[in-house]
């Protein structure tokens, strides 16, 4: 096999593309993260999917939120207590059970450089938060019923 030197247009080709990803990049938003006005702080942010979806770290959100998580590494599974509420589920896996009830995610727990990534309807359903996503803004709003903020009562 030889080395053939690329021909102009395929030069001119390939920097084009590159620059048409560097613009698409450079303008593009991480997703924020906000619990009942406060910004999430984790070390890996959400992962956000062509259709909108928002997976967030469990710990963080958990965390926020008061939960108390459970991550057994053998099993890759995972138990989170929020109140009376008991969620279990294993990473890859679309079963889980909430308070033992048998639960269908959407989409199954995944991991993201050792973070569990939860989808953000999931643990709507699971908790009863109330979750808003504006892709226009790259901003998700989990709120708690009862939560006064600001002087409001949180809807």
């Amino acid at each position: 096999m030889t080395y053939r030197r690329p021909s102009w247009g395929m030069l001119t080709l390939t920097a084009v593309a590159a620059l048409g990803a560097s613009v698409v990049l450079s303008t593009s938003r991480p997703v924020v993260v906000r619990v009942d006005g406060r910004r999430l702080q984790s070390d890996v942010p959400p992962v956000t999917t062509v259709s909108n979806r928002v997976f967030v770290p469990l710990r963080a959100l958990g965390d926020a939120l008061g939960a108390q998580i459970r991550y057994d590494r053998k099993k890759d599974a995972v138990v989170v207590v929020r109140g009376d509420r008991t969620l279990r589920l294993k990473i890859g896996n679309r079963r889980a059970t909430l308070d033992r009830m048998p639960m269908t995610l959407a989409h199954a727990p995944f991991l993201v450089r050792g973070r569990v990534m939860f989808g953000l309807r999931a643990f709507e359903r699971a908790f009863g938060v109330a979750v808003t996503y504006d892709a226009r803004t790259a901003r998700v709003d989990v709120i708690v019923p009862g939560v006064v903020d600001g002087g409001a009562r949180a809807r």
